[in-house]
């Protein structure tokens, strides 16, 4: 069955301005937020496009959940605590069907982390969506990219790789048992966004970033944000039996500049590691000690031997990426 743009909002995304901070949410020309005393608000936003952040064969039901995962990450690299979001949604049609699974998919994320669904916009067209996040952190306690420092140490939560070890798969150039393959596949589209940890880490963490277009090019981000350089254990970097199990240039790629992983980079002074595992064990996540910040710039990655690596690895662009 096939519903009009208002009976689709009423139906599916409109749901009692119960929480704190909607004053006034769907319904309106604007949405009104109360803002917590003492706060700054963190604003971020990300457009998911069918063919280039995801695959016509998703289920709606996990194409919600990651595309306000995603979102989420960028409010957990932040150590934002997640407060209101807006959707806009192109839909060639407005079938019920695959709505009431998009709406499951969204709000269980939603409900999970406390954020309410405050406006947005819906349209016919071919099939995109953009989320706009809203979040809190305490004045001038936001982790930003650049805070980094010379002597800081680099750290990375969960595994990483196996969202793109998945999409090799669906290219084509890999092939896994059917129970290895769903675990990646359900890595690259209902990622869990590290919203706790993010918190956790404020006031120990110098700098941070979410692993989205992956770990060398985010990384890179933070050096430059920062004017520091890095050395890095490439084989260091956490991955899954899974990936462990695939050729060692399969792993680095996939680990070096996979993207889609959605865990956070951060940094912290060496003094603080015991801190980091305590908020770490706190969150039921796991970090990994992997770097170095150092003066000189650039970014150097070492194998397992020390030696330097020159792999001429490049993270995902959305315009110079295939």
């Amino acid at each position: 069955m096939s519903l009009g743009e208002f009976d689709l909002i009423r139906r599916y995304f409109r749901r009692p301005d119960s929480h704190e901070a909607v004053a006034v949410g769907i319904g309106d020309d604007c949405a009104v937020l109360r803002p917590s005393p003492g706060q700054h608000w963190l604003v971020s936003s990300d457009m998911l496009v069918e063919g280039r952040h995801f695959l016509s064969t998703v289920a709606p039901e996990r194409l919600a959940h990651k595309a306000l995962a995603v979102n989420l990450s960028d409010l957990a690299a932040c150590g934002a605590t997640p407060r209101a979001f807006f959707l806009a949604l192109a839909l060639p049609r407005a079938d019920a069907v695959w709505c009431e699974a998009f709406a499951r998919g969204l709000f269980a994320l939603a409900d999970a982390h406390g954020i309410a669904l405050a406006g947005g916009d819906t349209t016919a067209g071919p099939l995109n969506l953009c989320i706009t996040v809203m979040g809190e952190a305490p004045a001038g306690q936001a982790l930003l990219r650049s805070g980094a420092r010379v002597g800081d140490e680099i750290w990375v939560s969960g595994e990483l790789g196996d969202a793109r070890l998945a999409l090799e798969v669906f290219r084509g150039t890999q092939a896994l048992s059917g129970a290895d393959f769903e675990q990646v596949r359900q890595a690259m589209e209902t990622p869990s966004p590290r919203v706790a940890l993010g918190q956790a880490l404020r006031g120990i963490a110098s700098a941070a970033i979410d692993v989205s277009d992956g770990f060398v090019g985010d990384l890179g981000h933070v050096l430059q944000a920062s004017g520091v350089g890095a050395t890095v254990e490439a084989e260091a970097l956490p991955r899954s039996p899974i990936l462990r199990a695939q050729p060692l240039a399969l792993q680095r790629l996939c680990t070096l500049a996979g993207g889609d992983d959605y865990e956070l980079i951060f940094t912290a002074p060496a003094d603080r590691a015991e801190a980091v595992r305590a908020a770490a064990q706190a969150c039921q996540t796991t970090v990994t000690r992997i770097g170095r910040i150092e003066a000189a710039p650039g970014l150097r990655l070492m194998d397992a031997q020390g030696q330097r690596l020159e792999l001429g690895l490049r993270s995902f662009d959305h315009f110079l990426s295939p």
